[in-house]
């Protein structure tokens, strides 16, 4: 079923758009789930929020690409579940994930006002446009889906060794591109 008829179905406030939306785009949330929350049950209990959260946000939101729409949901509630699951801990995979961005991102701290905030999305959003698809791929999936080096690899057919250079080159060329937009000091 399309995504536009999806939508419908939530607007019509049919339960069949829960259906469809799970069959559709289940696999992917749950694996964003599972990414970041390592228990099985939390992870679930995040889909099923996740579901919720969509069935009150549609209407009236009518997002373009159903997908990413409901994979961002299920990661932003993955990460406010880890974040009250650790808080005053450092023990999480999402933790090892954003360490190895840290060097190359500025820290909200420096962010002062929504606008600075717009110019850093932008601005990551045109190195995203500019890589070659499989390096967007690798830094999609490691920096925004929390996917292992290995999985990432396995998708590839690539080494670990050659998908780990690839993400340090990468975090470097993010740097460097973020520091000529005067955005990283």
């Amino acid at each position: 079923m399309e995504d536009t008829q999806i939508i419908d179905l939530f607007f019509e406030r049919s339960e069949q758009a829960l259906r469809e939306l799970d069959d559709k785009y289940g696999k992917a949330v749950r694996r964003t789930a599972s990414n970041l929350l390592k228990l099985a049950q939390d992870a679930e209990e995040c889909v099923s929020d996740t579901y919720l959260r969509v069935w009150n946000s549609i209407p009236p939101q009518r997002p373009d690409y159903l997908g990413g729409y409901v994979c961002r949901i299920a990661r932003n509630l993955a990460i406010s579940r880890l974040r009250f699951d650790h808080a005053d801990k450092r023990a999480s995979s999402l933790d090892v994930v954003l360490d190895e961005l840290e060097a190359c991102l500025p820290s909200p701290v420096d962010v002062e006002s929504d606008y600075e905030a717009r110019e850093l999305a932008e601005a990551i959003n045109r190195f995203l446009a500019g890589l070659s698809y499989d390096d967007r791929f690798v830094f999609v999936r490691r920096y925004w889906f929390a996917d292992s080096v290995k999985a990432i690899a396995r998708q590839l057919g690539k080494k670990e060794g050659s998908v780990s250079v690839r993400l340090f080159r990468l975090r470097n060329k993010l740097k460097n591109t973020l520091e000529k937009e005067g955005l990283l000091v």
